[in-house]
């Protein structure tokens, strides 16, 4: 049977037969059906592709994620040793500022000890320096030169001596290191703090630096001494007074 005749025969049997229509189409269906899950087949196995390789790079976030998480551990770990640290030297510098300001205390009071002897000193040996043929000016340079050059502010074979600068005449002095002081026995005025700032300033200018000022007076009424123990304070002056007389 020739092809034309075959396809003569089958439109007359799709057209009459019906069981043989359903057959046809039927088969017809199941090509296009195996075609389409052919393509789902091809695109499923591309998602699975795209997945695993998804799968991979997850797993490298979680190796990832994984080293920044015991790296995150290391540093809180460092970070309480380092609070432990810090609260102990906290602790420590508690107890040393204690010690310091307990030093500072003591340091206070030996200084006024230190000053209140000096005062004592200045008044007991001027009276001695009556006898011994000096004046009380010339008692207190000795008495600090020897005071200062035990202590080491002072070289020892320099002395302090008297200067006049520019007239005014200077009870203490030494050069290097400057230092510049008055003397009097009696103060009844404040105006022996202003005395001294004079001519204090009159050495730092000859000098080009800056003097250590010390007063000494022998007595002062209470309300004057007083009035001179704030303004020496203020200037930063070096005061002792051997006796506060009412």
């Amino acid at each position: 049977m020739e092809l034309g005749e075959l396809k003569t025969k089958i439109l007359a049997l799709l057209k009459t037969d019906e069981e043989f229509r359903y057959a046809v189409a039927g088969m017809i269906g199941y090509d296009e059906i195996l075609k389409r899950l052919q393509k789902h087949d091809e695109k499923f196995e591309e998602i699975v592709s795209i997945l695993n390789r998804h799968e991979e790079i997850l797993a490298r976030h979680e190796e990832k994620f994984k080293e920044i998480l015991a790296q995150l551990k290391e540093i809180r770990e460092s970070q309480s040793r380092l609070e432990n640290r810090v609260n102990s030297l906290d602790n420590r510098v508690d107890s040393l500022e204690k010690r310091v300001n307990s030093l500072d205390k003591r340091v206070g009071s030996l200084e006024e000890r230190v000053d209140s002897l000096a005062s004592a000193m200045i008044a007991g040996f001027a009276e001695l320096s009556k006898f011994a043929g000096i004046t009380f000016e010339e008692f207190v340079r000795k008495f600090l030169t020897a005071s200062l050059q035990k202590s080491g502010q002072i070289p020892r074979g320099v002395e302090l001596t008297r200067k006049v600068i520019d007239d005014e005449e200077i009870d203490i002095f030494l050069e290097d290191p400057l230092i510049v002081g008055e003397v009097t026995a009696h103060a009844d005025t404040p105006q022996e703090v202003d005395k001294l700032l004079k001519k204090a300033e009159l050495a730092k200018t000859r000098y080009a630096k800056e003097p250590r000022k010390i007063l000494v007076i022998l007595t002062a009424k209470r309300e004057v001494a007083q009035e001179i123990q704030r303004k020496a304070k203020e200037k930063n002056i070096e005061l002792i007074i051997g006796r506060i007389i009412d």
